[in-house]
């Protein structure tokens, strides 16, 4: 069974950092993708980044480009969002989701990182951003 455990979350300051942690379990973790997603009050869950662990590939959306960096510690089965100059439109829940293999094409430079191709979730980790 997959299961995914977010942490890290948390009050920071507009232009302060956060490092989220996302703690998988039950499946063969190289052979998946893990992307980070959140989801605002009265908002739908958008996309931040991924990385699929099958080739270290990694997509950032447009919003959170320079700021935020996703990686991996293979030994842990574990993916990290490390967040920097946050802003208070960054206030979300923080999810972090699962699917096997790499939702895009090989060597494609975009991806959308869309929740829709990701069918296992946490439970997630709120993030508040104080101006």
């Amino acid at each position: 069974e997959v299961q995914l455990v977010e942490s890290g979350g948390g009050l920071v300051q507009a232009g302060g950092s956060l490092r989220l942690s996302c703690a998988t379990s039950g499946f063969s973790f190289d052979d998946y993708t893990i992307g980070w997603f959140r989801q605002a009050p009265g908002k739908g869950r958008e996309g931040v980044s991924c990385i699929s662990n099958t080739d270290n590939s990694r997509h950032y959306v447009d919003s959170v480009k320079g700021r935020f960096t996703i990686s991996v510690d293979k030994a842990k089965s574990t993916v990290y969002l490390q967040m920097t100059s946050l802003k208070p439109e960054d206030t979300a829940v923080y999810y972090c989701g699962a699917t096997i293999g790499r939702p895009w094409n090989s060597g494609s430079s975009y991806y959308s990182v869309d929740p829709g191709d990701f069918p296992s979730w946490g439970q997630g980790t709120q993030v508040t951003v104080s101006s």
